[in-house]
């Protein structure tokens, strides 16, 4: 009988395969010529895809002891002829990669088939089966990790190696695999903002290439396991692609998988299916890796120069650039105009500059395009829809919920939630998911931020001081200068204040904010005409930033504090100078509607809450925060206070929370304000006392708004109406010590202090 044995007979990799029943190397079915000794070593290594195979393994298996060769130049002429024979290269290794001074790894994947071996190749398949019985043997006491990822994991991705001369590929594959990975509710990539940090204690630059030696120190110093080494080849004119997972800590092949494309348009295609084998390989189950596996193409873009501008876009933001982050995002949007991720990440930008109507038409671009993008986008992109767009916090609230428990280990949902639950007030239940989204990437900066604000917020404040103070080592590129002049304000620190102040002066971009801030400290103080003059120029390097927005919200700010001090003409000439286009912005409609008010312009105040609350009708903090507010104040001017206080029960779930979408949090507790005037009016003095003692219990949430210094006089007013004169001298004297400095022709001050000599 013929002698029959059962081994992976066939073993493939690429284009090429090995038969070792017949002792040949095919590709695509032609024999091609190859050595005996060349052949052994290649079998060696295919035998074992992943491991490394050191030198002396070889030498020991492959040549006998008793064979007086020149061993070194004998595998090095091995290892040189099948180089040649597979078009592979030592520096850019598609198959056989050098780990100088160990070995030699064979890193494509591999594949085997078995058949039956006929008689007459019986001696080459149990030489073969040999040779592998040996090298096992002597790689068992090596025996690596685990080849599969935990859920505890954390994988670096490095810049793919492009060896085509195209430079359209550079940053762009790095960028469309991480959007294919970050499907996985399993993987979880180093941020940008960790791999910068880590670079930066490296002593390299924060935009160093990520080369495989560069990627895989990061990876040590993150404590990750995995560092993916890609690349891209031409070879004729099919471009291949390889993706290797590395184990960071021994350097040992965990996985890799191959793709090629016929062609560059279908080179993205190419990709997401590497990913998605990768993804698999890698440790995710399968039912995970197909319900998120939307296509590369339709989670982002087809065209490679639009995929391109994004990821550069990606990398401005990352480094807190915005304006170059814009651009780069508009020409993606230009190049392909259907790209959904782009418009969303316009409208973040946006956003974080305060262009809050920019912010939600881009937002709403991205939504009305959603239908194709992966599992991951869409959850972000409907959450911000219905928080930036819409306003409905609780479908907002439902959509970053569900992103938590869908992807656990992404920060930014955890972010989204901490950011809404301060909208509501519920501060507690923000730091709980700020603090979660820091420790899941704890260089981001903008999370760093929040954390810290947050404490401030609960009046915490030397956790906040503790939290901002770490950021600088924590979060590299982090500047909390807003939240570091909030904190020193909370402390009366005007040296520290100043010093924030300066430390962005003259920065387009960066001062106006800190100017703005400083206005309303100088406002808070009585120092009206100094404030006016800090509001202008705030609005001034606005508006040479581009953030048209953003100036109309400080001036009609401006032009709200003239009113809450009874400068009624001030304030109209300021609001009129305010170009309706200005007034689009959605708080700076409030501060006009709600100024135009308290200056007894009751009609036009109507008619600008008339329009707010038709273009924000679903708005949960328009509804029921602002024009609460403003229709309260409308009520009292009719000197109907029962209808005021009637109205503004609808925004006692929301009036401790931060209503503004940007940093520049000014228009907080005016609901509790308004109220509070609204006892006045109705004579009920314990209740209205009530109201403005709330607002100075809250220091953390008001800070300098000129509410916050106000409310002493109006709590005077309150323990006056109370009969209560020890009281109410007090708090008259609180406002007045305040105010020692203040202008002299304030209103509301020449008020204050005839009202107060009255009770002497």
């Amino acid at each position: 009988m013929p002698l029959e044995t059962r081994s992976p007979a066939v073993l493939r990799f690429g284009t090429f395969e090995v038969d070792l029943c017949a002792g040949e190397l095919r590709k695509q079915g032609v024999r091609i010529k190859l050595q005996e000794q060349p052949f052994h070593v290649l079998t060696a290594l295919l035998l074992h895809p992943g491991k490394v195979v050191t030198r002396e393994e070889l030498r020991a298996q492959l040549w006998s002891a008793d064979t007086f060769v020149d061993f070194d130049n004998s595998l090095n002429t091995s290892i040189n002829k099948l180089r040649e024979t597979l078009s592979d290269s030592a520096e850019s290794p598609r198959f056989i990669e050098t780990l100088p001074r160990r070995g030699y790894r064979f890193i494509a994947p591999v594949s085997s088939s078995d058949r039956k071996a006929p008689t007459q190749a019986w001696k080459i398949v149990v030489a073969v089966v040999a040779v592998a019985a040996l090298v096992a043997g002597g790689l068992f006491w090596r025996s690596r990790q685990a080849r599969r990822l935990t859920e505890k994991d954390t994988i670096v991705l490095g810049d793919f190696t492009n060896s085509t001369g195209d430079t359209v590929f550079d940053g762009t594959l790095r960028e469309g695999l991480s959007v294919q990975l970050e499907q996985s509710p399993f993987l979880s990539l180093v941020s940008a903002e960790g791999i910068h940090q880590t670079l930066r204690m490296m002593g390299q630059p924060a935009n160093a290439r990520l080369t495989p030696e560069v990627t895989h120190e990061v990876c040590q110093r993150t404590n990750s396991r995995a560092a993916l080494d890609t690349s891209i080849a031409l070879i004729g004119t099919r471009y291949d692609l390889i993706l290797k997972a590395v184990n960071c800590a021994n350097g040992d092949l965990l996985t890799s998988t191959e793709a090629q494309a016929n062609d560059k348009s279908h080179v993205l295609d190419a990709l997401s299916k590497a990913a998605s084998e990768l993804r698999s390989k890698l440790g995710e189950s399968l039912s995970t890796v197909e319900r998120y596996n939307t296509t590369l193409e339709q989670a982002t873009t087809p065209s490679l120069e639009a995929l391109q501008a994004y990821s550069l876009g990606m990398k401005m933001m990352a480094a807190e650039d915005n304006s170059a982050a814009l651009a780069l995002f508009q020409r993606a949007t230009r190049l392909d105009p259907q790209f959904a991720m782009a418009y969303w990440a316009i409208g973040i930008d946006y956003a974080l500059i305060g262009e809050s109507t920019l912010a939600a038409e881009n937002i709403a671009r991205a939504f009305n395009l959603r239908g194709a993008v992966s599992e991951f986008e869409r959850l972000n992109i409907e959450g911000d829809y219905y928080q930036f767009v819409t306003g409905d916090l609780t479908k907002a609230q439902r959509n970053y919920i569900l992103g938590t428990q869908t992807y656990p280990r992404e920060a930014v949902f955890h972010m989204d939630l901490g950011t809404l639950f301060n909208i509501l007030g519920q501060y507690e239940d923000g730091l709980r998911e700020n603090i979660e989204s820091s420790r899941l990437e704890p260089y981001n900066n903008l999370f760093c931020r929040y954390v810290a604000f947050t404490y401030l917020l609960l009046d915490r404040v030397e956790e906040a001081a503790e939290a901002a103070r770490a950021q600088p080592t924590k979060c590299v590129d982090s500047k909390p200068t807003d939240v570091l002049y909030e904190i020193a304000f909370y402390r009366h620190d005007s040296t520290e204040m100043a010093r924030q102040v300066a430390s962005f002066g003259g920065k387009t971009g960066q001062e106006d904010l800190l100017l703005e801030l400083d206005a309303d400290t100088e406002a808070y103080y009585g120092h009206l005409e100094r404030a006016r003059e800090l509001s202008r120029r705030a609005a001034a390097s606005a508006e040479r930033a581009g953030r048209k927005e953003t100036a109309g919200d400080y001036r009609a700010v401006s032009g709200f504090r003239e009113t809450l001090f009874g400068n009624a003409a001030g304030a109209r000439q300021i609001f009129s100078a305010v170009a309706k286009e200005a007034l689009r912005g959605r708080e700076s409609a409030f501060a006009a509607a709600i100024g135009l008010a308290y200056i007894g312009d009751t009609r036009q105040a109507q008619v600008v809450a008339d329009d707010l609350n038709r273009r924000f009708a679903q708005d949960s903090t328009m509804q029921f925060n602002f024009l609460s507010a403003v229709r309260a104040k409308i009520a009292l001017n009719r000197a109907n206070s029962q209808d005021a206080l009637q109205i503004l029960q609808a925004a006692e779930p929301y009036e401790l929370g931060l209503p503004s979408l940007g940093f520049y949090n000014w228009p907080n507790l005016y609901p509790v304000y308004v109220r509070g005037e609204a006892y006045l009016a109705a004579h009920r003095g314990h209740e209205a006392a009530a109201e403005f003692q709330k607002i100075l219990d809250h220091r953390g949430i008001v800070l300098n708004e000129p509410i916050g210094a106000l409310a002493q006089l109006q709590l005077g007013r309150a323990y006056a109406l109370q009969g209560d004169t020890a009281k109410a001298r007090s708090a008259y004297n609180d406002f007045l010590t305040l105010w020692k400095d203040a202008d002299p022709d304030i209103p509301i001050l020449k008020q204050a202090k005839a009202e107060y000599a009255k009770l002497q």
